[in-house]
């Protein structure tokens, strides 16, 4: 796991333990990483704010916003948690496990802030604003370069409509979960032919994912 070591070990079990730990005496879960969540996206919003209002002094606000959107969305999150090894470190539950919990890309991006806060509260700020601009930061540019901080569901419409083909369409293929903790698989349609699917914790994150996937599909139309 590539993280900071911590002062205070328990911050760091904390911030990996998943609540179906609990339900599994694990000895080294007492509490579940939601808290520590909580307090990590708060602060991701504020050193990603910063960063981007330094780095680019003369964007407006709209642009600026949709920029962190693209820096702290589930997928960046993802991506970055998985580098970390953050998925193989998580305790979870067997059952957790065996349905996919170490890859699931909400659940990475919730333990990535859940990490965030634990280490604010381990070291400071300081300390975690030099490892967000280490460990996150640096996809800003493949984000400017695939204007992955355009909403992908707009843009994905934008392309296939200028390459002539229908308007997509999103359909639900599973929804599983309580309602605290739904878990929704979407596909993209277009001109009757699936093209991508994307999986999210909302319906709505289930179809930008699908689009964000689907765009992928267009490499000569995303510049």
């Amino acid at each position: 796991m590539k993280i900071p070591a911590f002062k205070n070990e328990a911050l760091l079990t904390n911030a990996l333990t998943h609540r179906s730990a609990l339900n599994e005496n694990n000895e080294s879960a007492d509490i579940s990483n939601e808290r520590l969540e909580f307090l990590g996206d708060a602060v991701l919003e504020l050193i990603t704010t910063e960063f981007l209002y330094n780095k680019f002094p003369n964007k407006p606000e709209g642009i600026l916003t949709a920029y962190r959107s693209a820096l702290v969305k589930t997928t960046t999150l993802a991506k970055v948690a998985t580098k970390l090894g953050l998925g193989e470190a998580l305790y979870m539950s067997k059952g957790e496990e065996a349905t996919g919990g170490r890859t699931n890309e909400g659940l990475l991006a919730d333990t990535m802030e859940a990490v965030i806060g634990a280490l604010y509260l381990d070291q400071g700020l300081q300390n975690v604003s030099e490892f967000l601009h280490t460990e996150l930061f640096t996809e800003i540019d493949l984000i400017l370069k695939n204007k992955l901080y355009k909403d992908p569901k707009s843009h994905l419409q934008e392309v296939v409509q200028a390459l002539g083909h229908e308007t997509p369409e999103y359909q639900v293929i599973t929804e599983k979960g309580p309602d605290h903790d739904k878990e929704f698989t979407i596909q993209v349609i277009v001109d009757g032919k699936k093209v991508a699917t994307g999986i999210g914790t909302s319906k709505q994150r289930a179809q930008q994912d699908a689009a964000q996937k689907a765009l992928e599909k267009y490499p000569d139309m995303t510049e």
